[in-house]
């Protein structure tokens, strides 16, 4: 690791220690008096355990999980206070969290190398999430955060319902320094999809980011409206969209579940942003939903500036969710 590396590793370290600070603060207040007094693991101390979980946004399914390995793991180990405990619950959650990371996939901002006929493609990823999670700035972050790595990127601005979602695209763009194609207010979706990709191709795009509308009005106008839109990128590249990006405000907590539920019966959702997480308690809420949908957190934002977009390392974010 080079010197610059070294320091902005710890500048996104403390970044994530600080983005954290509300749901450490909130998780340890709430373990302390569950576990105030105990000398071992009984079942008064697993439903404390269970409770401070739940009420941390983890999710009872998530939660119940946790409950067992960590019953079955102290029917193992010595337990004598706190301190133990923190550290069994750390280490099962980090567990239960990496069963959904393939060990390649870390360098979230590393574009795959796409071929098709022996020539390089773009990397197509579609963006999905319900109206003001911060789809829209996730996607400028992303754009961005690729093109400091040197790519060349295209924004393709799908939201067509909404002018404000059109308009704040091409801010970004225009921020950012990358290309859009936007074809304005009230048009195909998938006609702008199609469009995109079809232009990222000539261009000798490297990435493309599309945004898609974020209404949940009714499961089955979502699914078809997400299926069509996947429909047409596929008709100009094969195999794309390679990533469907799902956004989710951590600060919804509970709501999050429902929204990605939603998004993963409608399409084939392949990883998640969680955003907002620097201004919420509801950090838990990360540990949950990657779980339950057995699908793996890529980005998580932990602040309002264009760095403040991070590769989820569940290490790390476990590491300092514990204070280790």
């Amino acid at each position: 690791m080079g010197l610059k590396d070294f320091f902005r590793k710890k500048e996104n370290k403390e970044k994530l220690d600080k983005g954290l600070e509300k749901t450490k603060t909130s998780l340890f207040a709430k373990l302390g008096r569950a576990i105030v007094g105990k000398s071992k693991v009984d079942d008064e101390v697993l439903d404390e355990l269970e409770e401070v979980l739940i009420t941390s946004d983890v999710g009872v399914s998530t939660t119940l999980r946790i409950i067992e390995r960590i019953e079955e793991r102290a029917a193992r180990e010595k337990y004598t206070g706190e301190k133990e405990l923190n550290h069994l619950l750390r280490s099962e959650i980090l567990e239960l969290m990496l069963e959904n990371y393939p060990e390649n996939d870390r360098e979230a901002f590393q574009i795959p190398r796409i071929e098709a006929g022996g020539k390089k493609m773009p990397y197509v990823i579609m963006v999905v999430g319900v109206n003001g999670v911060g789809k829209t700035t996730t996607i400028g972050k992303l754009a961005y955060r690729f093109k400091q790595n040197g790519n060349k990127v295209l924004l393709g601005a799908g939201d067509t319902f909404r002018a404000a979602a059109v308009e704040q695209l091409r801010r970004w763009a225009d921020r950012v320094g990358v290309e859009i194609l936007d074809k304005g207010m009230n048009v195909d979706p998938s006609a702008v999809a199609f469009d995109t990709v079809k232009k990222g191709v000539e261009m000798g795009a490297d990435v493309i980011l599309i945004d898609t509308a974020g209404r949940l009005h009714n499961k089955v106008n979502l699914m078809n409206e997400l299926g069509k839109i996947k429909r047409s990128i596929g008709k100009v590249l094969e195999g794309a969209p390679h990533d469907v990006l799902l956004v989710l405000d951590a600060s919804t907590g509970q709501n999050a579940f429902q929204q990605a539920k939603a998004f993963t019966e409608a399409t084939q959702v392949t990883s998640l942003a969680l955003t907002k997480l620097d201004g919420t308690a509801k950090g838990g809420v990360v540990i949950g939903v990657s779980s339950e949908f057995k699908t793996p957190v890529r980005y998580i934002g932990v602040g309002e500036g264009m760095d403040d977009l991070q590769v989820f390392e569940p290490a790390e974010f476990i590491g300092s969710l514990f204070g280790e």
